[in-house]
Order: C-alpha cells, then structure tokens, then sequence
C-alpha cells in the first residue's frame, strides 16, 4: 500500500493511505484526542450533525409536514442501505430502533421445534444470545455456543471450522455477527452460509462491527436477515439501524403492528378503512413512528457519505493506517490476530504477560488514547477521521 505525505495540525508529516485520505475536518473530534473507538460509538459528521438540525428546525412548523412526508424520505433511506449492501429490491430493508429489536423480529419469525438447535459463538454480542436463549426456552430446543478450539495464530481458521462441523440437519437457525465484536476476527461468511441452507436452517448475521467499514454483498452471502445498529459503523445517530429481510421472512409476524406498514396507509383520509394486508417485502417489520423528521435524515446524510468514501476504501485505509503498528505489537509479544482473519477497521490487541493492564489503562489514559475493553482484548477501532498521529499515541501508550 502507497501512501502520501501531508502535515498535520503542528506542521508533523502524516502519512496516509493513498485513494482516501484522512476525513478529520469533516468531524468536530479535538485535535489533542485520539479516537480510536468507532466500535464503541461513532462520532457524528459534521454533514450529519447539519441534517439532525434541519430536522429539529422542521418540528416546529409541523404544518408544512405533508401525508407523502411520512413516507418519501424512509424510502430514500431503505434506498441508500440497499445499494450499501447490494440489495436489488429496496422494499427488503426495515427500519429499526435498535440490533436488538431487529434481532428479535428474525428470531421470532424463525421455526424451531422441539430437539433443534440454535447455533451461535460464544462471547457474541448479548443481544444475539439472549433472544435465542430466549427461542430455545420456549420452543424445547437447545443453543450451541461454538468457541475456538486452539488459541493463537490458528485460533481463527479453527473457530471457522468449528462452526461448520456445528451446523447439522437439526439446525434450525444460526446467528453469528460477521465479525466478533470483541476484536473483530472475520467469519467465513460464505462456507458458514452454505453449509446453513444445505442444512435447511435459516441464517441470521449481526452486521453491525461490519457494514459501513467493509463491504457486505447480501447477493453473496446470501442472508436470511442482516441486522445493523446504526450508530457504529453506518455513522448514524443512536437508537436507529436498518435491518435487511428475505424472503424467508416474507409472511412474518411483526413485533408491533404500525399503521404505516400496511397497504393503502399513505392516504390518511381513509385509515380508518382498517387493512390487514402489509406493505411488500420487509416493510411489515418497520418499528413505529419510523418517519423520525430527525433521525431519518440524519441517517440518510450518513450512509450518502459511505457510499461517496466506499467501504472497499475505508477498509483499505484502515489496513494501511495500522500496518506498521500491528507489526510492531506483534515483535513484542502482543497478540493480534492474523491479517487475513481480522478488520483493516477494527482488531483486539491481547497483552503478553508481563503487561500490567492498569498500568496500560491509564498510559491510555495519559496519551488521551480511546479504545475499549472487550473480553480479553483491546479493542482498537479505526476510520477515516484517523491519522497517524492517533495510531502513534496508541503505539505510545502499548509499547511504552
């Protein structure tokens, strides 16, 4: 990977990946932090921050907001997603206040009887745990939690493997997310959903720790449903996400019953002439009051500014921003897992042993360095509003 020479803030060269450069000035971040933390929370762009304030501005004239606006902007949002993750029919895409919730609407519309299994990796996200634990409680079946069986450089491969071997004909469902949140080691998304069709069971991936940092294909992997928090990654504001729903979901019970999920409910002089019918695709699983007048465009302003950057080259970039770093952890007896399994945007550093990590917490600390403890790792997340000067503060604080 080339890179290209620039001059930070105090006149110091910064090199940054070629094709994408540092996006720092479209942020509000200060200058003397280094936000290495996206997994976490996301900051929001200035461009979005612009779009949340027009929509606060637009409540207080509620008299300009017309019937069609309940509904125009939701679409150009389920629009947007869809051409994020190659979705061809954007009417799949649902609007969702949370991964939980959306989470909850696949599980709930999942068949599982009685001796099944539910398969899933151990230390995954809670709210891809708790539902199913949930599921197999009421249906009689049983959840497999899938761990690594070797430590180290292998870890990886061997996780994978695991998981295939897992997935047998009485698998009715699997739920993993496309990355482990805890230090962003990748699943072998296309093995683990062929051998979950062959098997006849549904697979159902959290996306949230990759879409928007990495491209997604839905026509590749080929989903069941892809459920996405949208305040990470996607860049988005909190409590909004997207969710996509196939069409194994297509005769699914909602959640909740939102008058704007059914046919006919644009014309609001005639809501009253009650329909049971939903709207196509996964509209149905919309959560209510979806037309948010400020979330809404606030998310749209996000995902209108990955798709301009391109996940392809975020990925990239944070590959290229963090090269020399992971070499140099990994010469000092740092764990990370290997190139080829982890995200260029988000990877967990695991101490070797004579590293004291209250020490290392507040050497962090001291270096205004912002990452998280997740499990047994580090967890360091980088995009585009990073430099070099962030990841050389992180260096600082780890290798002393």
């Amino acid at each position: 990977m080339t890179s290209t020479p620039r001059s930070d803030d105090h006149g110091h060269e910064v090199r940054t990946p070629a094709g994408l450069s540092c996006k720092r000035d479209l942020f509000s971040l200060p200058r003397d932090t280094h936000y290495l933390n996206c997994a976490y929370m996301s900051p929001l762009s200035k461009r979005v921050v612009d779009a949340g304030m027009r929509g606060i501005e637009r409540k207080t004239t509620p008299f300009e907001v017309r019937a069609p606006d309940f509904f125009v902007e939701v679409d150009r949002l389920r629009e947007r997603f869809a051409r994020l993750v190659n979705v061809h029919d954007s009417s799949r895409i649902a609007v969702i206040p949370a991964a939980s919730y959306g989470l909850a609407q696949a599980a709930r519309n999942t068949p599982i009887e009685r001796g099944q299994n539910i398969v899933i990796v151990r230390e995954q996200f809670p709210s891809n745990v708790y539902i199913w634990r949930r599921r197999a409680e009421e249906t009689g079946a049983h959840v497999k939690v899938i761990g690594s069986p070797t430590d180290g450089c292998s870890r990886a491969a061997a996780w994978n493997d695991a998981i295939l071997d897992a997935i047998d004909a009485d698998t009715a469902a699997v739920a993993t997310g496309c990355v482990h949140w805890t230090d962003g080691m990748r699943f072998d998304l296309d093995a683990i959903s062929q051998r979950a069709h062959e098997q006849g069971a549904a697979l159902i991936l959290d996306g949230t720790q990759l879409v928007g940092a990495a491209p997604f294909d839905v026509q590749r992997v080929q989903p069941d449903a892809l459920i996405c928090a949208g305040y990470k990654w996607l860049m988005a504001p909190y409590s909004i996400g997207a969710a996509y729903y196939g069409p194994y979901y297509d005769q699914g019970a909602p959640l909740e019953e939102s008058w704007m999920a059914r046919e006919g409910s644009e014309d609001f002089a005639g809501l009253v002439s009650y329909n049971d019918r939903y709207r196509g695709g996964a509209v149905r699983y919309d959560v209510g009051e979806s037309s948010n007048f400020i979330l809404i465009p606030m998310f749209i302003a996000a995902l209108e500014q990955l798709l301009e950057w391109d996940p392809v080259n975020i990925q990239t970039y944070g590959y290229a921003l963090t090269l020399d770093l992971i070499e140099d952890l990994r010469n000092r007896g740092f764990l990370v897992t290997e190139d080829r399994w982890r995200g260029g945007h988000l990877f967990g550093v695991r101490l070797p042993p004579d590293v004291n990590l209250t020490a290392l917490q507040a050497r962090l600390q001291e270096h205004q360095v912002y990452v998280s403890l997740r499990g047994s790792a580090i967890r360091v997340s980088v995009h585009v509003y990073n430099d070099a000067t962030d990841v050389e503060a992180l260096g600082q604080a780890l290798l002393g």
